[in-house]
């Protein structure tokens, strides 16, 4: 791959990321203000095992099904916009027991599963993720070049800057927590519910017109 074209596409991701945090990202603020970081990588993890399958989705055309297809479209969003109030529903159900801040700090193998499982299903949900890979790819290959080192190329440069985006985030969400150390654990969980809810809805918010 040329360079000036790869320049061109780091621009174009970075323009991309230039937006305030979208549902996975604060699903990572969350974890990492009930978790911290280093646990919350499982969740970065998750999401960006997700974005892999929806680059293969994208390689194999799979985008321009759910492209001119608004009935699928509209049910994986919907199932994400559950998935992520079931998961707020939960965090404001949760007591303040003692127990709950011991699990938070220990950690089991159970809870790096379910955090993992939260990054990768929040990130599959969205569906407008394979159509814009399906978008954003072609216009920086070359045909005349083989096509797969390019993709590896192209996707493994989003995945890195994507993952240090969340790690980013995260970061940010261990400094909310040390301003939300005074309160309550019950309180620190319906702050995490909120931003769940606010991801919900922003996935919610997000309208789709199938091509024609």
């Amino acid at each position: 791959m040329a360079l000036e074209p790869y320049l061109i596409y780091l621009l174009a991701v970075a323009v991309f990321f230039a937006t305030p945090p979208d549902t996975s990202q604060l699903l990572i603020i969350s974890n990492s203000i009930r978790h911290g970081l280093r646990r919350s990588i499982c969740t970065v993890a998750g999401d960006l095992t997700a974005n892999c399958l929806q680059m293969i989705a994208a390689a194999f055309g799979l985008a321009a099904i759910i492209a001119t297809s608004s009935s699928a479209f509209t049910w994986i969003k919907w199932l994400g916009v559950a998935y992520l109030v079931w998961i707020g529903i939960q965090l404001f159900r949760s007591k303040d027991e003692a127990n709950n801040a011991n699990q938070v700090v220990a950690g089991t193998s159970g809870q790096t599963f379910r955090l993992f499982r939260q990054g990768f299903v929040t990130s599959m949900a969205n569906p407008f993720a394979v159509v814009f890979f399906g978008a954003l790819f072609p216009q920086f290959i070359d045909p005349a070049l083989p096509v797969l080192p390019q993709l590896l190329i192209l996707g493994v440069t989003y995945l890195v800057i994507d993952g240090t985006i969340l790690l980013l985030w995260g970061w940010l969400g261990v400094r909310a927590a040390r301003a939300l150390n005074r309160f309550s654990f019950a309180a620190v969980n319906k702050v995490c519910g909120s931003l769940m809810i606010a991801a919900a809805a922003l996935l919610a918010s997000k309208d789709f017109t199938p091509q024609k």
